[in-house]
């Protein structure tokens, strides 16, 4: 009875211990990495501000995902593209702004970083109608540190679910 459980235990062991030896040390991030990774999130806000979608799409991966709150998932540039620059053009019209509240941290490991933040949604009077916070994902490619993945959240609470009572009205 006692040498199923060492068995098991000892088979165990030897699949943690090469798993571990398979893995490489986290890399530190170096000063200019971290710095062009907060750049690139002010640039965001920046070609946001002009609705310059083309200048929002460059930051992003040929493959990357965008995950905007209440919206499915947009993948690819083109969709990111496509759908940045629909939201900021209406924004821009409407006197709403997105502003970078500040940069809450970041890292880098190996070709991989990230950065996370908490942004304030302002209309024309300057009065903060939300806010909320985003971590955006980066892959270090060609020399370029790019988005690979983004998504943001609303501090706002969500409404609640339509009743099915509400649905068929």
């Amino acid at each position: 009875m006692i040498r199923k459980p060492f068995l098991a235990f000892a088979i165990l062991s030897v699949i943690t211990a090469a798993g571990g030896c398979a893995q490489t040390p986290p890399t530190q991030a170096t000063g200019a990495d971290e710095t062009k990774l907060k750049s690139d999130a002010l640039s965001w806000f920046e070609y946001y501000a002009k609705a310059d979608a083309d200048g929002m799409a460059n930051l992003y991966a040929e493959n990357a995902v965008l995950m905007p709150p209440g919206a499915p998932a947009v993948t690819g540039r083109p969709g990111i593209k496509m759908f940045l620059g629909d939201d900021a053009t209406k924004s821009k019209a409407a006197g709403i702004s997105v502003k970078n509240n500040s940069v809450t941290g970041s890292g880098v490991n190996g070709d991989t970083g990230w950065i996370s933040g908490t942004y304030a949604v302002v209309d024309g009077s300057g009065k903060t109608i939300d806010s909320g916070s985003y971590l955006s994902v980066h892959r270090h490619t060609n020399g370029t540190w790019l988005y690979i993945r983004d998504i943001w959240n609303s501090d706002r609470a969500s409404s609640p679910p339509a009743s099915a009572a509400e649905i068929k009205k």
